[in-house]
């Protein structure tokens, strides 16, 4: 730790209160959900997972990679069996869909490095009917590319004597790229529902005191490559699914006596009981403290759930008081409305 003059460190230790002293605002942290990214009619019951990867490419980068890998041609193919896996396996679990894996080779692209032309509906509704199924997870194109970079450099080692020796050390480093994009096409609405491109990067290396000791302990990099596409798939499959996430606002908490004595309530947890003392202000004769106290009702009327009345409070406290920080806090819940009416559509 860099060491610093005593004084400084004195002054630095006395701003930190003040300036914390002089904050109108106080921030707090609440968990909001937020809709799925991907939304699915609730006619729809039962799905297909379609993997469109051609294991037959010709693919030049493909080529390169199954050399480098030493692990078979089917690397890549594996690995594209894995996401679908992943997938499979989450979508059972949330037992919102009957889940059939589908297999038609006729569909297959050599498509590695960007999505391919769209399947026609009525391609996509032959394989519902053949399948009896409403709608189709499409793996639409895989790919996984490899770079091995390789360098040696100088260490020492001792000998039996103790007596330190110059070797030279090898070192060797994998970066694979995993690279594809999911499709999921409604055929009752002839709507595609989602497009999504995924990449993934992993990177193994290892060193040793030879070429053939380094490249040894490379030989994670399959089993590293295997469980990454896998969790690719299960990822996905989340996508359908609403999710938490802490969100933070900040309330005032000076101008009054009686924001001081909310604050803290408010910092014990009983916001009911800070709001109390917020209503008292509403009437203040000084439109910076009503002002105040008209955001603080649309935090609180936020913590409680009501959207609506929390947004009356702010858009009052910006309108009729003009407080600059109501505007920016009015954009967010409304925003918060519009995710709460996707939400609604999704349960």
């Amino acid at each position: 730790m860099e060491t610093r003059p005593l004084l400084k460190k004195l002054s630095l230790l006395c701003l930190i209160p003040l300036m914390v002293s002089c904050a109108s605002t106080n921030r707090l942290t609440m968990t909001v959900t937020e809709p799925a990214p991907i939304t699915i009619p609730k006619t729809i019951t039962s799905v297909g997972l379609l993997n469109r990867y051609d294991s037959t490419s010709s693919n030049v980068i493909n080529k390169i990679d199954e050399v480098f890998s030493a692990e078979g041609k089917n690397f890549d193919k594996d690995a594209s069996n894995k996401v679908l896996e992943g997938l499979n396996d989450l979508l059972k679990q949330q037992n919102r869909f009957d889940v059939v894996i589908l297999n038609d080779s006729t569909l297959s692209t050599t498509h590695t490095n960007n999505f391919p032309t769209t399947l026609p509906w009525d391609t996509v509704e032959r394989l519902c009917h053949q399948n009896k199924v409403d709608a189709l997870y499409v793996l639409s194109y895989f790919d996984t590319d490899s770079n091995i970079s390789y360098s040696t450099r100088q260490t020492y080692t001792q000998n039996i004597l103790g007596v330190k020796i110059p070797v030279l050390e090898h070192h060797a480093t994998a970066n694979t790229l995993i690279k594809g994009g999911f499709k999921i096409y409604d055929p009752g609405n002839k709507f595609i529902l989602d497009v999504f491109p995924f990449s993934k990067g992993i990177t193994t290396s290892g060193k040793g005191i030879n070429p053939a000791k380094a490249l040894e302990a490379l030989k994670m990099r399959k089993d590293l490559v295997m469980d990454a596409s896998r969790l690719i798939g299960e990822d996905y499959a989340l996508r359908i699914q609403p999710y938490k996430i802490r969100v933070a606002r900040d309330y005032f908490v000076k101008g009054t006596d009686q924001f001081e004595i909310a604050k803290r309530k408010a910092q014990t947890g009983n916001w009911n009981g800070a709001a109390e003392h917020w209503e008292k202000e509403l009437t203040n004769p000084k439109s910076k403290i009503a002002g105040r106290a008209c955001y603080n009702m649309g935090i609180i009327n936020e913590i409680n759930g009501d959207l609506d009345a929390a947004i009356t409070w702010v858009s009052k406290a910006y309108s009729d008081y003009n407080n600059k920080e109501a505007l920016r806090y009015l954009n967010i819940l409304k925003y918060r409305v519009a995710q709460n009416q996707r939400l609604a559509q999704q349960e």
